[in-house]
């Protein structure tokens, strides 16, 4: 596959390029000659990026499969622009031993869709007794209760204290948010290990997050789409929509360097579940239209959003690639950076629709998708 005309934006600037793919691997990014007999790919005006890389979403499988299945999700997400994805273990049942993580693992390499990182509960059933570290690291390094906080100091102090040991991450669902940062940041100067924090909302929140990463404690932070994208909306998401103060603190967070990724915290739901109010969004889809929409509007670059959206992921997660190089694997989204159109939720891949922003201007559409080379979404 040869990608011809193309600006090539990623974490380490925006060149125009041919990009040339062999065997899913990126393997030119300046072809000048004419002797491939491959299939080419007219990039002219469009923006050529790493794939994205989903740090935190909701696949609901196993058990709420009439929310969203794995392959409905991967599809929407490849909608969406993106090639891998970390599912949250709060299902039914909770994913918390090997052979629920193997299990999804397993499907996923079938469905041939997104690659699969599958989050595994930090403690079993989301109670007070861990899970079996060493034995589900086999096949995941991530662990997590999201969902559900981790309300005993002690149970945290001995999970980072394992993290640092095996060299596991744990992504820490925070509620009430102010006040368990804090304590998780307090832990962390006494006891070092892998801590990302989970969909940050509040400016306190931020705050406690900088000073904390002043004083040389090593951690890390995302938000969401929607918590930058709107403010004071009245829409059951968990944490909830902020205040105006709360989204500008996010964005100036952004510009400085204290959040380090942008996540989706997609949270699929059925009408019926939404209406008896469960909190969450339906957002992989359009995560980047929407990013892509705030950062504009504050000077922020692409360079920048592809900095969190792909790159920072991919280092955290181990992954050759999210970014644009010789060597990477070809995982690339080819975007329409400058149309403005208006979210449309009937035309949601996902099961389902609970957005609240149907009808609002987004901004960047994805043209295709291509995951190691191959096609996977393409809406030329």
């Amino acid at each position: 596959m040869i990608i011809k005309n193309v600006e090539i934006v990623d974490v380490h600037g925006s060149r125009p390029g041919n990009i040339v793919i062999q065997e899913g691997v990126i393997t030119d990014l300046d072809y000048q000659g004419d002797d491939y007999n491959e299939e080419i790919i007219e990039g002219s005006g469009y923006t050529i990026m790493p794939s994205f890389i989903d740090l935190h979403c909701h696949l609901r499988e196993p058990g709420y499969e009439y929310k969203e299945d794995m392959e409905s999700g991967m599809k929407a997400a490849l909608r969406g622009g993106y090639t891998h994805v970390c599912a949250m273990a709060n299902t039914k049942p909770v994913i918390d031993n090997i052979e629920l993580v193997k299990k999804n693992h397993d499907k996923s390499k079938k469905l041939g869709l997104c690659d699969l990182t599958q989050i595994c509960a930090l403690t079993k059933n989301f109670g007070k007794e861990y899970v079996e570290f060493k034995e589900i690291m086999q096949e995941t390094k991530v662990f997590s209760n999201d969902g559900v906080n981790v309300n005993e100091r002690e149970t945290m102090e001995r999970a980072l204290a394992y993290s640092k040991a095996l060299d596991f991450l744990i992504l820490s669902h925070c509620e009430p948010e102010v006040e368990t940062v804090r304590r998780d940041l307090d832990i962390l100067k006494e006891i070092p290990g892998n801590l990302h924090i989970c969909h940050v909302s509040e400016h306190e929140t931020i705050n406690i997050i900088r000073l904390a990463k002043d004083q040389g404690i090593e951690v890390t932070c995302e938000i969401a789409p929607h918590h930058i994208f709107e403010s004071e909306v009245d829409y059951k998401v968990n944490p909830p929509f902020g205040r105006e103060q709360d989204r500008k603190a996010l964005i100036r967070a952004i510009k400085e360097g204290t959040i380090d990724i942008c996540a989706t915290d997609h949270a699929p739901h059925s009408k019926e579940d939404k209406d008896q109010g469960a909190p969450g969004i339906s957002n992989i889809e359009v995560a980047f239209p929407m990013y892509w929409k705030v950062f504009n509007e504050n000077n922020l670059s692409l360079e920048k959003l592809s900095e969190m959206m792909s790159y920072k992921p991919a280092k955290m997660l181990d992954l050759n690639c999210g970014e644009i190089a010789v060597g990477k694997e070809a995982n690339l989204v080819l975007v329409n950076t400058e149309k403005e159109y208006l979210m449309d939720i009937n035309k949601f891949i996902s099961k389902s629709k609970n957005n609240p922003f149907h009808g609002t201007i987004i901004k960047g559409e994805i043209l295709m998708t291509i995951k190691r080379g191959v096609i996977k979404y393409d809406n030329r």
